[in-house]
């Protein structure tokens, strides 16, 4: 069984990126290539601003869909706070 991450991504323009992943290393490295989105690829480079992993993978689709409803300045301390589960829009 895959073990999935999810992860935020700051942009070169300062924006956040939202993804999901089972390959973390392998998908920065495409990001940053130009080759893994459209919209990071006019936004090079990209590093790596929070992560949550050992997800599964309905767990990691769901927590994606919760932080990008968040406001901007919301999302990494939601991503980076303990717990799938607890409702992260308060965080």
């Amino acid at each position: 069984m895959a073990v999935w991450s999810v992860y935020l991504l700051e942009c070169a323009d300062k924006s956040l990126y939202c993804g999901v992943t089972t390959d973390l290393d392998t998908r920065l490295l495409k990001h940053n290539q130009g080759t893994a989105s459209r919209y990071t690829r006019a936004r090079r480079p990209v590093i790596l601003a929070a992560v949550r992993e050992n997800l599964e993978k309905s767990a990691a689709f769901k927590l994606e869909y919760q932080i990008k409803q968040l406001p901007a300045g919301k999302k990494i301390a939601a991503l980076n706070s303990p717990g799938i589960g607890t409702d992260i829009s308060d965080s």
